[in-house]
């Protein structure tokens, strides 16, 4: 059944709020048989690939106000190296739509709580079809200052046109401990077997989404 039609930001989108990001190393036989845009490929190194994953809570201030769970895996993209949208959740029906229609990322709806407390984090996603994700997190040493980073996005449209997704983003960053647990038996288990390479808080952050 197609979705009714949702009105959402044009690009690009000013978003703000806070995020606990983690960087993976996964075996690539583990990886659930994800789709990428033609022209990319994963990045691996000793059968390794790169994941990071994103829990943000998107707070007033931007276009929009939601959270979201994503994932991305790190790709070639010709003779450099980007990020593409392989999963993710929102709990917003414009952003689902808007990311769908403007960058080909492949939102689903779900129900995401997160909760600061100090210098900790707690999240939740439950969503159809998926056993509940959760995401423990402590810092262990703040930054005191802003720092910015950009990177882009390579995704594929309905239409099976490839996407480019500049992003740009500053914040307060922290760099912590992080823990994602998960169901023995869902597409996301994976990530329940191990810990991640590392982890970090960006919070106050301010982003630039498209272009």
């Amino acid at each position: 059944m197609e979705r009714a039609a949702v009105p959402f930001p044009p690009s690009p989108w000013h978003l703000t709020g806070d995020m606990v990001v983690s960087l993976w190393r996964v075996p690539v036989g583990e990886l659930p048989p994800w789709s990428l845009p033609s022209g990319t490929r994963p990045w691996i190194v000793r059968r390794r690939a790169t994941l990071v994953t994103f829990w943000v809570d998107y707070r007033p201030g931007g276009v929009l106000t939601y959270r979201e769970f994503l994932i991305a895996l790190v790709v070639r993209h010709g003779r450099r190296l980007a990020g593409s949208t392989v999963a993710a959740w929102v709990d917003d029906e414009q952003s689902l739509a808007g990311g769908r229609a403007l960058w080909g990322i492949p939102k689903e709806l779900g129900a995401i709580t997160l909760r600061a407390e100090g210098r900790s984090a707690r999240g939740e996603l439950t969503a159809p079809g998926t056993p509940p994700v959760r995401l423990t997190y402590r810092d262990v040493l703040r930054l005191p200052c802003r720092l910015p980073g950009r990177g882009h996005l390579v995704q594929q449209s309905s239409d099976g046109a490839e996407c480019r997704v500049p992003m740009r983003i500053s914040g307060r960053p922290a760099l912590g401990r992080g823990r994602v647990t998960t169901g023995p038996d869902g597409a996301l288990s994976f990530l329940g077997r191990r810990r991640p390479l590392l982890s970090l808080a960006l919070r106050d952050f301010r982003s630039v989404v498209g272009g």
